[in-house]
């Protein structure tokens, strides 16, 4: 029987958690433009490209924990957990 959605979004929650501690350093966005050094340099393109990044970063994190969990399931499927 699959987890309840309640439990697997607590599995993906407990597997993304898993892989930012194995991060060396996460980086934070920007939060104001006008604060930036980016922009203090005139270059709020550069501020806006790197918190694209940043985000990129936290989505591709989100995406292996969510594929996990699916192997994950899987594998408690095929009976071999």
């Amino acid at each position: 029987m699959p987890p309840s959605p309640d439990a697997r979004r607590q599995r993906i929650h407990e597997l993304l958690l898993a892989l930012i501690a194995q991060q060396n350093s996460l980086e934070l966005l920007d939060g104001d433009n006008a604060g930036s050094l980016a922009a203090a340099q005139g270059n709020s393109a550069g501020w806006l490209e790197r918190n694209r990044r940043v985000v990129q970063h936290y989505q591709a994190l989100v995406r292996a924990a969510v594929t996990l969990d699916a192997l994950v399931d899987q594998e408690l499927g095929d009976g071999q957990l």
